[in-house]
């Protein structure tokens, strides 16, 4: 099935419940969510000629028209590429080229700054043709969305791997539906009065997890700063009530840090589901002082959409079980509808307590990489994901994480991928040679830090650097610092050894600290 049809059926039972808000103010009632959607879908069918299978990139910050485009996309049968608003015009165009989409959505009706050859329509996102819309409104029924198969393909997203070179996980109607589903039986109770608030970016898990809230007839809330505001958070939260919103551990610090100032507890806070990063003890512990048992925690990858694991409220804030701290410093037990096992490099069991590489599969598994059947195969074994992160699992089927296989860097709960940050700097001409890593943040996790090796007789600084990768890629993948460096560490077989790397990093911040 489709999963917009979940859309066409709560706007015949709840047509006059809210929808969308923009802050406060009431953009969509769930028939108007519907009837622009629908409008839209004409506009890309009989004007823009999108069909069923087709690729649409939606490459827009948080605003009120993103579900409603985001429906009108599926409602056609076409295929959503969700790009992070903050990525780069190159990096963009690079996602959409790969995914040979046929229509970019934008806020704007543009993307690039300068001229490109990608064959694709460039519009705005509210330009659909207001007489589609108005012969939708006057419609007694609305018309259903395209029948599709659970195994279709209904969301493309892009993540990296260590090669540098995105790659589309190729996600479901069946996905999605298995991941909703999960949802509802492990990550909170759904309920019409869920306001939904969307202060991650709605190109990622944050967006994904409407899908639940929908079914329900919640309503979806776009802060007025399209993003994350503690201030503006705990208002919406005093003016609306019983908000539920997906943050990354750096957004929860900054929360807690504003109501330590303002002694804000939390009220209008139903619900806060964390991931996408470490959440340390402290910050946690810290976060349940000032708003109780508020939080869960869910684990999940891309390719297995925010649905890996989960540790529910109960035991996050849980003080009383004999191994209450341990739990809470997992990432908890399998999510309904998945299995979740540590293994070996030859993908058998491990006992409990052994570390070993996380493999996952379920309902919620990825139908593969877009075009890559080689990166398909190098990572489904056997039906099992390899997720290429390193944990331990106990007697009682909590896992906890200790290290990542692969050399990803997490900064505010978004992947940085060093080989890409590298491949960026190494194409400045005084650039000989470069390892990037991630050392600890206590405000985004991680920070990215570049050790560079300069060509001889070359001159070359911070501030170079800066503005050369600035004009190349999203600000936020770019280095904190960067170590100029005679050469770099490595083995008999010429392989950078960054172990060494973060060694002589984690030196230099303990001398900043003792300073």
């Amino acid at each position: 099935m489709n999963i917009s049809e979940w859309l066409h059926q709560v706007a015949r039972v709840f047509p006059n419940a809210p929808a969308i808000r923009f802050g406060t103010d009431l953009h969509a009632t769930y028939n108007e969510f519907a009837q622009h959607s629908a409008g839209m879908a004409r506009y890309l069918t009989e004007t823009l000629g999108v069909a069923k299978g087709d690729r649409v990139a939606l490459f827009m910050s948080n605003c009120p028209e993103y579900l409603e485009v985001l429906h009108a996309v599926l409602w056609v049968g076409a295929i959503v590429v969700p790009i992070n608003h903050k990525l780069h015009p190159r990096e963009a165009a690079w996602i959409i080229g790969d995914a040979k989409a046929q229509v970019v959505i934008t806020e704007t009706g543009t993307v690039f700054p300068e001229p490109t050859d990608l064959a694709h329509k460039c519009i705005e996102c509210g330009m659909y043709d207001q007489g589609l819309t108005k012969a939708a409104n006057e419609m007694p029924i609305l018309a259903a969305p395209i029948q599709r198969s659970r195994n279709d393909v209904a969301w493309l997203f892009y993540t990296s791997g260590t090669t540098g070179r995105p790659k589309g996980v190729m996600t479901t109607h069946g996905n999605l539906i298995a991941m909703s589903l999960a949802y509802a039986m492990d990550v909170d109770n759904v309920s019409s009065k869920d306001n939904s608030l969307y202060a991650a970016p709605m190109s990622h898990g944050a967006g994904l997890y409407h899908f639940p809230i929908l079914r329900a007839g919640g309503c979806h809330i776009i802060p007025r700063s399209r993003g994350f505001d503690a201030t503006e958070i705990a208002g919406l939260a005093k003016d609306i009530g019983n908000l539920v919103f997906f943050a990354a551990p750096t957004m929860i610090k900054r929360q807690i840090a504003h109501a330590c100032a303002t002694g804000y507890d939390g009220d209008g806070i139903k619900t806060i589901i964390y991931g996408g990063g470490p959440m340390y003890m402290a910050d946690i512990d810290e976060a349940l002082k000032h708003f109780g048992a508020r939080f869960v925690q869910i684990y999940g990858q891309g390719e297995s959409p925010m649905t890996i694991t989960v540790l529910p409220r109960a035991l996050v804030a849980d003080t009383t079980h004999p191994n209450a701290s341990q739990r809470r410093a997992s990432v908890g037990f399998a999510q309904a509808g998945v299995q979740v096992r540590v293994v070996d490099e030859a993908m058998r069991d491990l006992p409990a307590g052994d570390v070993g590489e996380v493999v996952v599969t379920g309902d919620t598994l990825m139908k593969g990489y877009w075009g890559n059947d080689q990166a398909t195969a190098d990572t489904v074994v056997q039906g099992w994901l390899r997720t290429g992160d390193l944990g331990s699992m106990d007697t009682d089927g909590f896992l906890t994480l200790s290290d990542r296989s692969k050399d990803v860097i997490i900064s505010g709960g978004t992947n940085i991928y060093p080989r890409e940050v590298e491949e960026t700097i190494l194409a400045h001409e005084l650039v000989s040679e470069v390892s990037v890593i991630g050392v600890p943040s206590s405000e985004w996790g991680e920070d990215v830090i570049a050790f560079v090796v300069l060509g001889r007789d070359s001159l070359c600084d911070s501030t170079q650097l800066d503005t050369w990768c600035k004009s190349r890629m999203a600000s936020f993948k770019k280095p904190k610092k960067y170590y100029f460096v005679q050469d770099l560490p490595k083995n008999s077989y010429g392989k950078i050894l960054k172990t060494s790397l973060r060694e002589r990093a984690a030196l230099d911040l303990e001398g900043e600290h003792q300073a």
